[in-house]
Formats: C-alpha cells, sequence, structure tokens
C-alpha cells in the first residue's frame, strides 16, 4: 500500500491546490470521525485495531482542534505548520497496523484506505492560503472551489 500512497502523493501534488482552510477543516473532521466510528466497530471483533483507530482519531481531532483554522478551537497551531503535522499523521496511520500488530488482519486495509485518502487531501490543499497578512475572504475560496 506504501506505493499506491506515494502514487497518490505524486498524482496530487500536479494538480492545483484547491482545498482551502475551511474545506481541509471540514475534510479533518470527517477523516477524525470515520476513524472514531471505526474505533468503535472495531472494538468488539479486534481491539488492537480499535485501539490504534481510537489514538488516530484522537490525533487527528487534537490537531485539528488547535489549528488557525476555520473550525480550530484554541487556534495555537499555524495553519502552515498543520500540513506539516497532516504528514506525521498520514505516517502513523500508514504504520498503525504495524504498531498494533494487525498488519495480516482485515482492519489494516482500513489504515491504509485512510492514508491515501489523507495523503490526496493534504497534497491538494493550499497550505499558503491568506499568507502574507491577508485572510481569503469566503468569495475568494468559492471561486477558487470553482463555485
Amino acid at each position: 500500500m506504501a506505493l499506491m500512497q506515494k502514487g497518490v502523493a505524486l498524482a496530487a501534488a500536479r494538480m492545483p491546490k484547491k482545498i482551502s482552510p475551511r474545506v481541509h477543516s471540514a475534510l479533518d473532521y470527517a477523516v477524525a470521525g470515520s476513524f472514531l466510528l471505526a474505533g468503535a466497530i472495531f472494538w468488539k471483533r479486534n481491539r488492537r485495531a480499535a485501539v490504534g483507530a481510537l489514538l488516530c482519531g484522537g490525533a487527528t481531532a487534537a490537531l485539528s482542534l488547535l489549528t488557525d483554522y476555520p473550525g480550530g478551537v484554541r487556534k495555537v497551531i499555524p495553519y502552515s505548520i498543520h500540513g506539516q503535522m497532516d504528514g506525521g499523521l498520514i505516517a502513523m496511520t500508514a504504520a498503525m497496523p504495524r504498531l498494533v500488530n494487525i498488519e495480516n488482519d482485515r482492519e489494516a486495509k482500513f489504515f491504509a484506505r485512510q492514508a491515501v485518502a489523507k495523503t490526496a487531501i493534504t497534497a491538494m490543499t493550499n497550505f499558503e492560503y491568506g499568507a502574507g497578512g491577508s485572510k481569503g475572504s469566503e468569495a475568494d475560496e468559492e471561486e477558487q472551489l470553482g463555485i
């Protein structure tokens, strides 16, 4: 799956950076929610997978809550740094099946798919949005998204 993740990253890197902070925030919370839901679903059949999913979901939610972007609560992590930290969360997600010793279990595929999805989201996100002291307006964001 690492090869697929690299392929997605290469393909997405060639695409325009169209995901704004507001959209990225919504996607982050959706990813965190899917991890937490998976943790609840996995709990009875595979506790190791459940713990891994809950760790990934908690880390993703914590980063989102602390980031200076729409949807952030404490806003102590700059948006550009959030992008760099996303790389660490992607690596953690991809490594989680090995870390919790579920590499050969069917739940391992969930982590691989989540890592690929998060790679694509991160690669297509404009982390320079509003850089230079000017915050992008909602109209600018809609224009960037082609709405």
